[in-house]
């Protein structure tokens, strides 16, 4: 197994629709809790920045993209647009990571999710988290 640096992301980039907002920052105190950093609009974009650019500037920094998957989500242009960038760079192959908030019709979002091993949060949250953490070498310790 790699050093656990070597598996912890250098920045998540958090892909939600923003009617899923609660269950992204009850998301994102975890990744923080866990020293794991990461970008989500609610958080890191300024009133006055143009919220576009911020969005891109992210995702081009950002290593790895998080897809939160809920029905409001897979009918979002900006999820969509988001995602879309994510499979054309090769800094994310292999670094996308679908997360199953509710179930929904993520093929509706795009055809290659289903190729995608998902987290699925629509049952147990810290179930889930440790399947997620354990994805970058971290243990997940309760609040």
């Amino acid at each position: 197994m790699p050093p656990r640096s070597a598996l912890l992301p250098s920045e998540v980039f958090l892909s939600h629709s923003s009617q899923d907002r609660a269950f992204v920052k009850k998301l994102a105190k975890v990744l923080e809790r866990h020293g794991v950093p990461f970008w989500y609009s609610a958080t890191h974009i300024l009133g006055a920045q143009q919220w576009h650019d911020e969005i891109g500037k992210a995702l081009a920094r950002c290593d790895w993209f998080l897809l939160v998957l809920s029905p409001h989500s897979v009918k979002s242009k900006w999820v969509k647009r988001e995602l879309i960038y994510a499979l054309e760079v090769d800094r994310y192959k292999e670094r996308i990571l679908p997360v199953l908030r509710k179930p929904c019709d993520h093929e509706g979002l795009s055809w290659t999710l289903a190729g995608f091993q998902f987290v699925d949060f629509s049952g147990d949250f810290d179930k889930a988290c440790r399947l997620l953490l354990r994805r970058w070498g971290q243990t997940y310790r309760r609040a």
